[in-house]
């Protein structure tokens, strides 16, 4: 298969210029895709473009991520139905960095290859532009009709809020990227999710009406879940590719409880597990989907991609103690077990309320597990709170120092997927 087959077999593109595909067959390409620092890490909506640069590297072409410093101060009226805040230039660049250092532990930046990774940010050539400049330079070239005509702008104009000049300038600002990257860089291709066709085919555009050259384009499918949920959304929120900010036994959870619908598209889409591979796994899933063999290698392989062999084995150890054996006591968990268990949200509490007796309500609350007592009330009664392993339906039981492991801990579950290790100081 080539590139864009293989792509279109992993789920992984929508809309595509005519001539794109003939393009990359005919010669090495340069490509880009433009990541908003909204934060100063990407999160696992972040993970189809990333794949996207390491599929094109991988196929002998040569990827640039752009880091969008200036478009970052302006915001992306796409899928957006209200305007967003402006973020200082302190925070922005801030997110710049950790976002720049993220990528690159996914491309291979190595001056000595030929299609070696490189990135960039457009605040470098944006800085110096003057309003009348870009006006005079870039804006005579695309109408306001066509940009007007765009399904990102029309929908806000459209809607109650409206849109500023601002966000209404950010496709242009956009396509200028591109023209600069065609400019300087060579580069002849757009990727990017498909709520950007709008934005990158401005690029195209200007590319040709500026420059007089031709440019190309390819979009993914936006990632959803089987039950109309967000992708990428937990309890917790977003599920970051930084572990500081989503451990890597999260990010493992995460994947290993799809559902088979979702699992059966992740597979293809967030791995690079060949076509081969895939169809014998979805085959022995569909004989036993009660072993979710097709989630594990989900998981694993995801983990790996992102999080490296340390946070695999880490995420791997820590769900193993936690669930591997349910019905063996949480007596039988060392100290070590305990304290080295990863990603588990861990609270200090007062010993001294523990050692007189306190309501199992009360704990929850000030322990911090739930935000108040009306909801941990509600989850007691409900059966959804087990404390060392054993299920809690009384609110009026006590936390004593009976129930403390080793002296020091509890280890206390809400639902069926979270843990939290309190600890009595």
């Amino acid at each position: 298969m080539n590139l864009i087959e293989e792509l279109r077999w992993r789920g992984m593109l929508q809309d595509i210029m005519p001539g794109t595909e003939e393009q990359l067959k005919k010669e090495m390409t340069t490509a880009y895709i433009g990541f908003d620092p909204t934060a100063d890490s990407l999160h696992i909506g972040s993970l189809v473009p990333i794949l996207l640069l390491v599929h094109l590297q991988r196929a002998g072409h040569k990827p640039i991520a752009l880091v969008g410093g200036a478009t970052g101060m302006i915001g992306d009226p796409s899928m957006k139905s209200e305007e967003r805040n402006l973020l200082s230039e302190e925070q922005l660049q801030i997110n710049v960095n950790g976002i720049r250092n993220q990528l690159a532990q996914f491309l291979n930046f190595d001056p000595a290859l030929p299609n070696a990774a490189e990135m960039t940010n457009n605040y470098d050539w944006f800085k110096d532009i003057s309003f009348i400049h870009f006006l005079r330079d870039v804006g005579k070239h695309i109408t306001v009709n066509y940009m007007m005509a765009k399904d990102s702008v029309k929908k806000r104009i459209e809607g109650d809020t409206g849109i500023s000049y601002t966000e209404f300038a950010y496709q242009l600002m956009q396509g200028f990227d591109f023209y600069w990257l065609y400019k300087h860089k060579n580069c002849k291709l757009q990727m990017g999710g498909s709520d950007q066709w709008g934005n990158i085919t401005t690029g195209t555009e200007l590319v040709r009406r500026k420059a007089g050259g031709e440019a190309f384009a390819f979009t993914c499918p936006l990632i959803t879940k089987a039950d109309g949920t967000k992708f990428g959304k937990t309890e917790k929120g977003n599920v970051w590719l930084d572990a500081t900010k989503t451990s890597p036994y999260n990010f493992y959870q995460f994947w290993l409880n799809a559902t088979d619908a979702d699992a059966g598209k992740w597979i293809r889409t967030f791995t690079f597990l060949t076509p081969e591979v895939v169809d014998s796994l979805m085959a022995k899933h569909q004989e036993n989907p009660g072993a979710r063999e097709l989630q594990k290698l989900l998981a694993k392989e995801v983990t790996m991609f992102v999080h490296g062999e340390k946070g695999l084995a880490e995420a791997i150890e820590t769900s193993e103690k936690l669930f591997s054996n349910q019905n063996a006591p949480a007596e039988s968990l060392s100290v070590e077990d305990l304290e080295g268990m990863q990603g588990v949200e861990k609270f200090d509490f007062a010993a001294d309320k523990i050692a007189p007796g306190i309501d199992i309500v009360s704990f929850l609350a000030e322990a911090g597990i739930f935000p108040s007592k009306g909801e941990a009330r509600k989850t007691v009664q409900g059966g959804g709170v087990s404390i060392n392993r054993k299920k809690v339906d009384n609110i009026q039981q006590l936390i004593d120092n009976s129930l403390l492991l080793h002296g020091a801990y509890l280890l206390v579950q809400k639902g069926k997927k979270n843990y939290y290790l309190v600890k009595a100081v």
